[in-house]
């Protein structure tokens, strides 16, 4: 998988991508992450990116000349499945659609600022607006850093044990059982007993049981989905 990211604050994503899971991703040649200065592709001599709104108001608008030749070269190098605007008025990120976009070939991630983007880059170019939640950030960076992460983490031979993504929070529309180590006694303070008696169906089930229960308690709406 290659991922492109268009930014105005390059090195805000560089500690990101540097270490753990996803340096790991990269080093095995698994996913190619490039980033990608969106001034460097401004015509402004001054190298501005951003201009007042039409009709007024406060705050400034990215300007669609840099986004658009920014795009227009790497669709010109190769074909990509996505141009995702990274919006808290997106579609809401979940973990269906990270397996979704974990199974594309190449992406292109938007990282808006200010009052966002000219609305005509949103029409012609984009194919998908993603929010991480509702809330706003100062700039799309870190919000593409999470769906960078959340997609990565799930291509096979990222992960040491690939099964352990399957196990997570929302992969089946319940929240992750509790999960313990050793010691198996710390302070009086034991693991349940299931745990310990090596039986597979036994553990299985109450995990099963324990996800349910979580779900129920804190997060009753996914149950719906199920």
């Amino acid at each position: 998988m290659r991922i492109d990211i268009l930014t105005i604050l390059p090195r805000l994503l560089d500690g990101p991508f540097a270490d753990s899971i996803l340096e790991r991703a990269q080093q095995r040649g698994l996913c190619e992450i490039h980033l990608h200065n969106i001034r460097d592709y401004s015509t402004d001599k001054h190298k501005g990116v951003d201009d007042y709104q039409f009709g007024g108001g406060a705050g400034m608008v990215m300007m669609i000349q840099p986004i658009a030749d920014c795009i227009d070269t790497l669709r010109g190098q190769r074909n990509y499945d996505e141009v995702i605007y990274l919006t808290p008025d997106g579609s809401r990120l979940g973990q269906h659609m990270c397996n979704e976009l974990s199974l594309k070939a190449n992406l292109i991630l938007v990282c808006g600022h200010y009052k966002g983007i000219d609305q005509r880059l949103r029409d012609h170019y984009v194919t998908r607006e993603i929010s991480i939640g509702d809330y706003v950030l100062s700039g799309g960076e870190l919000a593409a850093a999470v769906l960078t992460d959340s997609i990565v983490r799930l291509i096979p031979g990222v992960m040491n044990d690939e099964t352990s993504a399957l196990t997570d929070s929302f992969q089946d529309d319940l929240l992750a059982p509790p999960v313990y180590t050793r010691p198996a006694d710390y302070k009086g303070w034991k693991v349940p007993e299931v745990l310990t008696s090596g039986n597979a169906r036994r553990i299985e089930e109450w995990r099963m049981e324990q996800a349910i229960l979580k779900t129920q308690e804190r997060r009753p709406d996914l149950l719906s989905n199920t």
